[in-house]
């Protein structure tokens, strides 16, 4: 077992903190968009009004992993293995995914055309 002390938790905190922050500096709007869709579709309930980027380490997971995909089709299997990562069990089934998949894979396409005029 490994034995963790209250300052290794903050450190660990604290690089999660910073590789999100350097994540929505490299994603720039397709890290809040992706943010905002995750928080609209809420897939497993945790949504309360106010905490607006409560998917923000799953969007932080994901928008790496869609780099060399060619088809929406591939980004399923990839959301669904980021809310099962963080959520277990109650990430509920895979085609509650589908609609976020779908709407995931247009702000992707969005983002690469965007990067290719040199807009993003």
């Amino acid at each position: 077992m490994v034995d963790f002390d209250e300052r290794d938790m903050d450190r660990t905190r604290e690089q999660l903190l910073r590789e999100r922050e350097r994540l929505r500096h490299k994603y720039d709007r397709l890290f809040e968009a992706t943010v905002a869709l995750l928080f609209r579709h809420d897939p497993v309930g945790i949504v309360f009004e106010h905490n607006t980027d409560e998917y923000a380490a799953e969007a932080g997971t994901i928008l790496p992993r869609l780099q060399g995909l060619t088809s929406p089709e591939q980004v399923l299997p990839i959301v669904y293995e980021e809310f099962l990562h963080w959520f277990g069990e109650a990430a509920g089934p895979r085609e509650r995914y589908l609609p976020i998949a779908r709407e995931l894979w247009e702000l992707w396409q969005a983002y690469q055309r965007d990067q290719s005029c040199g807009d993003g």
